[in-house]
């Protein structure tokens, strides 16, 4: 069974991974990376129960504050939001 919570090894790897100096934890790539591993861990166990819709209402929660974030980083810094969204393999 997929445990839906990010596991805290996985959520400091994915932190050093994105971050933009030493002790960034917040910024819009560290965010919007985080986000991503939880909307692919939901998508997983909606996958197996179709009939979760409680969780299915959350991952669209998610998706919908994942989106604004690429929103704002786009009207932002357009570079930075391409290199998110090719590293994170997002499509659009």
């Amino acid at each position: 069974m997929i445990k839906l919570a990010l596991l805290s090894e996985k959520k400091k790897k994915i932190i050093t991974d994105f971050q933009l100096h030493e002790k960034d934890t917040g910024s819009c790539e560290v965010q919007i990376a985080l986000l991503t591993e939880r909307i692919n861990l939901l998508s997983e166990h909606l996958k197996v129960h179709k009939k979760d819709h409680s969780s299915r209402r959350g991952l669209l929660k998610l998706v919908g504050r994942r989106r604004r974030l690429l929103d704002y980083l786009k009207r932002q810094d357009h570079q930075r939001y391409e290199k998110i969204i090719k590293s994170l393999e997002i499509r659009k």
